[in-house]
């Protein structure tokens, strides 16, 4: 069967159409998979997420046509030698400017929300919670709390990260033993917690519920129950909270 220009384009663009409509009208795709305000940290990074699948996808979109185009129209016609190029100057400029450009253009903005996702401001955060990483679990102690208690999980019963809605929350984050990776992925936050070192990051929680949190990096036997919960509340409930909760 002889493929022809015109036959090529229309399977493109059906094809085209079927995936935008499907992503269009599925509003986890539409939004990427994330809430674009759960926290703070979303607002600073869901339209970067967006904006790099985006990328992706019409650089992988553009890749498919390069292979696909010789493959349907420069097909082997006879059985004479074609003619052969040794090099075409301004193809090799462009795809070696090209992305470069596309990845400067990601750097430039992925470093620019790093640095207000990472900015710790001078004026103190309304509360503080110390975040240490044990295997195979956490511990969360709220330092704004008047006796500062300290809830420990464990591998077979992970804890509960209890947050006030709409009220920033500094973050200081430890780890007693190997390289932990703090992560809740509802509200766009990874940090590693290493031996030694206290890292720091500070967020507000925008969506009261509950939500999934666990450790991302490989730290040993355990680390698939390395879990915990983050419980978002009403700035009320949250001090009834971090009152009742008995000292470790």
């Amino acid at each position: 069967m002889r493929v022809t220009t015109n036959s090529l384009k229309k399977a493109l663009a059906t094809g085209a159409l079927s995936v935008a409509s499907l992503l269009l009208t599925d509003s986890a795709f539409a939004s990427g998979g994330y809430s674009p305000d759960a926290s703070s940290v979303n607002e600073n990074t869901h339209s970067l997420w967006i904006g790099a699948w985006i990328t992706a996808g019409v650089v992988g979109v553009f890749t498919a046509i390069l292979i696909l185009w010789p493959v349907f129209f420069h097909r082997k016609k006879s059985e004479e030698f074609p003619r052969q190029t040794q090099y075409n100057v301004p193809v090799e400029v462009a795809y070696t400017v090209i992305p470069f450009i596309i990845v400067a253009v990601l750097f430039f903005y992925t470093a620019k929300a790093e640095s207000k996702i990472t900015h710790i401001d001078k004026t103190p955060a309304a509360h503080t919670i110390h975040v240490n990483a044990i295997q195979w679990s956490w511990q969360f102690t709220y330092e704004d709390a008047a006796s500062k208690p300290t809830v420990t999980g464990t591998p077979e019963q992970a804890p509960v990260l209890v947050l006030p809605l709409g009220e920033k929350v500094h973050f200081d984050l430890t780890s007693n033993d190997v390289v932990h990776g703090f992560w809740i992925p509802e509200f766009m936050i990874q940090m590693q917690t290493l031996p030694g070192v206290t890292n720091k990051i500070e967020f507000t929680a925008n969506k009261l519920g509950e939500f999934p949190g666990r450790c991302n990096i490989l730290c040993g036997r355990a680390h698939s129950q390395m879990l915990f919960k983050v419980k978002v509340v009403s700035p009320a409930d949250y001090q009834a909270y971090i009152n009742s909760v008995k000292v470790a």
